[in-house]
């Protein structure tokens, strides 16, 4: 099932104006997934301009818990993660900070 995330001025989404992505939430992430997730991912619906922050921020994520984002198995570092425009098929898969020894 795929999920559309509302703007965050709460209007919905454009037709064409719209990607796909698939969004994976790891450890205590994975209780902050829409519904209609499988295990621990959901394919969404966003806006064409969105980043790994604008999903954040519209999942109401705990930015500062949100220690490894990766889109495609790649990582994206802190400052351009309010900057780096998602495209239509990618993966976001995020982590909350990893503790052990």
């Amino acid at each position: 099932m795929t999920q559309a995330l509302e703007q965050e001025d709460g209007g919905g989404l454009a037709g064409s104006n719209t990607i796909r992505i698939t969004l994976k939430l790891f450890a205590l992430l994975s209780g902050y997934l829409p519904d209609g997730a499988t295990r621990n991912q959901v394919e969404l619906v966003v806006p064409a301009h969105s980043t790994p922050i604008s999903i954040m921020s519209s999942l109401r994520l705990p930015v500062p818990l949100c220690a490894l984002v990766v889109i495609n198995g790649t990582f994206v570092h802190l400052p351009d993660r309010s900057t780096r425009r998602l495209v239509d098929g990618d993966v976001l898969a995020i982590w909350p900070p990893i503790a052990g020894g």
